[in-house]
């Protein structure tokens, strides 16, 4: 047995060793981690637990069977952030660029069979040139593979992508699919077809970075929900938001303490909302005065920016925060702020998260762009992810709730548990003067100021919403945290169920 200790040292040390030295120094050039470096800083401190270290590949053509590297090109295990079980799999660059073979790929989804099985979150760092083209047809199975994986695991464990690298083709399909990604700037980009085949097929000379880079994908495509700067800022930003989210679909939200006052008044909110209705205020200073220790950990804060989506916790229990923004297209709902907020909505309800929902909506963004580019569909996504979710929903009214975009954030209508309104909420079909203008067609310049101040009288208040139970409470904007704790206490223990069905037909 003493004999063969030495050749477990030999093995273990060339995996460790990856794709060589060489190679290693090629990626720390390019202001890169390597895989392992990697997990090492996502971990807590010798938490992994690696698995399939010495998994080889199995192609012979090509002369692959002279090229044999410990790992193929993957590290997989498992650890702990935080003290929370997660499972982790880091392409390593080194080893045949990172290449997936059809081992690489059984190496990846046996860390997410086993995470679906003790139900636990899966983190994936990728850093890949795509299939390995040697191996042909079984490198795509295996992408099809891990693909399978990722849409069984969605709603029932967390997924969470980091792009440190490219990630092209077929490749970014299943970072596609997982509930989050993060990218790093300057060094990952995601895109089908790569420059090359873009001037090829269409003529359009563009970069990589511009093609897919992160700042594209964090502010025009909207397919990344954050971009960092390097490598260990996007794997510190990873080990904060995981914290977030529970392990698994049954596990409840995780708690925290905290030192922050459930009861804690802010009586600057009560001069929050500007005097003049047309002029704007920034809804992060609402969100994070009601948050724990203003703690809010925002998504795609550059793509859809007129809605704000995020996690914050209120008594240490996270809650998922969709709030309007004023400072930003006056807040309207735009087809980017809908699908945002529609996704996000449905990842909250799939994990038991309650929602905050904060108002403050003109309405639709008009126009011929946004009516051919298909708002209705799209808008209607928001809309189906309110009225299918069935986690405590707490909404809070602060300003304009005009028209259907009133119904669509969260209404007492669509199964809004808690709905509050402060003294400023303006409930209305729309707003006073252009209300007027059509109800009373052709009043003059004189007749429609008199007409719009009694409209305004009439119905920019919370009152005529309240009178009919669609408004639960009318609230003082300071006591806003204080009524949510207890809001989001009494709804600890609610149960709701939709019909029964194969699942349901989202607008896509």
């Amino acid at each position: 047995m003493s004999a063969n200790i030495p050749e477990l040292e030999r093995r273990r040390a060339a995996a460790l060793l990856g794709g060589g030295e060489k190679r290693m120094a090629a990626q720390h050039a390019k202001g890169k981690l390597t895989a392992r470096e990697r997990v090492e800083v996502l971990l807590d401190a010798d938490s992994f637990e690696e698995l399939d270290m010495y998994v080889e590949h199995n192609c012979t053509d090509f002369g692959m069977e002279a090229q044999r590297v410990p790992g193929d090109g993957v590290v997989t295990g498992s650890g702990t952030i935080n003290g929370r079980l997660v499972f982790v799999f880091s392409q390593d660059f080194t080893v045949f660029g990172g290449s997936l073979s059809e081992r690489h790929a059984e190496k990846i989804c046996k860390v997410m069979d086993m995470a679906m099985k003790v139900g636990a979150p899966v983190i994936g760092l990728n850093d890949s040139g795509g299939a390995r083209i040697q191996e042909g047809i079984a490198s795509l199975a295996g992408y099809a593979e891990v693909f399978q994986r990722n849409v069984l695991a969605s709603g029932v464990i967390p997924q969470l992508s980091l792009i440190m690298g490219p990630c092209a083709g077929g490749a970014v399909y299943s970072p596609a699919m997982t509930d989050f990604i993060f990218m790093v700037k300057d060094t990952s980009y995601m895109f089908v077809t790569g420059p090359d085949v873009v001037k090829t097929v269409t003529n359009e000379v563009v970069t990589q970075e511009e093609l897919g880079g992160a700042v594209t994908h964090t502010t025009r495509t909207g397919v990344a929900d954050l971009a960092l700067d390097n490598d260990i800022e996007a794997l510190m930003a990873a080990r904060e938001f995981i914290s977030f989210l529970p392990e698994n679909n049954r596990s409840g939200v995780p708690v925290l303490p905290t030192e922050d006052p459930w009861d804690r008044e802010e009586d600057s909110l009560d001069t929050l909302i500007p005097a003049s209705a047309n002029q704007p205020y920034d809804m992060h200073e609402l969100v994070r005065k009601v948050l724990d220790d203003g703690e809010f950990v925002e998504i795609q804060p550059a793509h859809g920016a007129n809605i704000i989506c995020g996690f914050g916790r209120v008594e240490g229990r996270t809650v998922g925060v969709v709030a309007n923004q004023p400072m930003v297209l006056a807040g309207v709902l735009d087809i980017n702020a809908s699908k945002k907020a529609a996704r996000f909505v449905r990842f909250c309800d799939a994990f038991g998260i309650p929602i905050l929902t904060f108002v403050d909506v003109p309405g639709f963004l008009p126009g011929t762009a946004q009516e051919h580019n298909g708002i209705i569909k799209h808008g209607a996504k928001l809309l189906f992810a309110f009225a299918e979710a069935t986690v405590p929903k707490i909404t809070v009214i602060t300003r304009k709730a005009y028209g259907g975009a009133y119904d669509v954030m969260a209404s007492k209508h669509l199964r809004g548990d808690l709905n509050y309104a402060w003294p400023t909420a303006e409930i209305a079909v729309m707003g006073a003067k252009g209300a007027v203008e059509i109800i009373f067609r052709g009043l003059s310049g004189e007749g429609i100021a008199e007409k719009t101040k009694e409209y305004e009288d009439r119905f920019a208040n919370p009152f005529v919403a309240a009178s009919r139970g669609y408004i639960d409470e009318v609230i003082y904007p300071h006591s806003t945290r204080k009524r949510i704790a207890l809001g989001l206490r009494k709804l600890r223990n609610k149960q709701l169920e939709n019909p029964w069905k194969k699942h349901d037909n989202l607008p896509l």
